[in-house]
């Protein structure tokens, strides 16, 4: 196991200080690789668990628990800040609050809420509902008197572009950040019009979040030039799972046409290879420690 290490700097202090890039994860080891590779957060993304751990499509199916356990796992692991989506709370105002409590007791840094009815779906696929604004209004409330410690950010996002439109959307997050999210997050921005509208509106009030899906309604931009564009915090949540279902698909093809994985030796990790991401050698070295010496019975 990683010990925490307090000396981390804080979601906060990233966004703070230029900008925070947070590449999504779905696991402890994709969450342990990220650190490893040197991000300082990471984004527990619900999309992304639900892929890996349901094998199927993030259409609201995912539940409270099967979220916690992953970032349990993540937390004994690692010592990087975690952004946790959560979905719209999995219910109403009391449900957010048993949802908060949870997930912060878990680990989490920062908790992500969002405004869709059920069932609710990615944020780039079609078919969203919302609820009323005074809905996720009380249910950000209810996040906010949840928490235990106010360094655990609570984002208020908004799918209301791809429902009712920008306008409509930049009023939602405006009533967010007035509720108290600590981050607005508008999803789904089509251009740079949009762009230029939300951070008219949103701009110093809060930490604005930026969502990169390879594929989806809001054009790719790298970090740096989203943190010039005004964004604080900009997430790929599913670009891992996308790169390594892609890299399945290979991998899986060449096996079962070849009977042997040599031709993907190149692009894998050995046995020695995985087990030093793992650490395994101090965990073993650590172990010896407490065992027992020869002359002892």
């Amino acid at each position: 196991m990683t010990p925490r290490n307090v000396t981390m700097p804080t979601l906060r202090e990233q966004m703070a200080g230029g900008g925070c890039l947070a590449p999504g994860v779905y696991d402890a080891l994709s969450a342990r690789m990220a650190q490893q590779a040197g991000f300082e957060t990471v984004y527990l993304s619900g999309a992304s668990i639900a892929y890996t751990r349901l094998g199927g499509p993030d259409i609201g199916l995912l539940g409270l628990t099967e979220v916690a356990d992953v970032l349990r796992y993540i937390s004994e692991q690692t010592d990087v800040q975690v952004i946790v989506d959560a979905d719209t709370g999995f219910g109403n105002a009391i449900n957010v609050m048993r949802t908060v409590r949870l997930l912060e007791r878990e680990g989490a840094n920062a908790i992500q809420l969002e405004d869709q009815g059920f069932p609710k779906r990615c944020g780039h696929l079609k078919g969203k509902t919302l609820v009323p604004t005074a809905e996720m209004v009380g249910k950000l409330k209810a996040a906010v008197d949840a928490r235990r410690s106010s360094e655990t950010l609570i984002i208020g996002r908004t799918d209301a572009i791809a429902v009712e439109g920008i306008e409509p959307a930049i009023e939602r997050a405006v009533a967010y950040q007035e509720a108290g999210a600590d981050i607005v997050f508008v999803e789904g921005f089509r251009d740079d019009t949009h762009v230029t509208k939300i951070m008219r509106a949103l701009k110093g009030r809060a930490p604005l979040m930026a969502n990169m899906v390879e594929g989806g309604d809001t054009p790719i931009d790298a970090a740096q030039t989203l943190y010039d564009k005004g964004f604080s915090l900009v997430i790929f949540p599913g670009g891992l799972v996308r790169a390594l279902a892609h890299t399945m698909q290979g991998y899986f093809a060449a096996l079962k046409n070849t009977g042997t994985t040599d031709s993907w030796r190149a692009q894998m990790l050995d046995f020695t290879g995985l087990n030093n991401v793992l650490q395994t050698p101090a965990v073993l070295e650590l172990g010896q420690r407490y065992e027992p010496k020869s002359d002892q019975k």
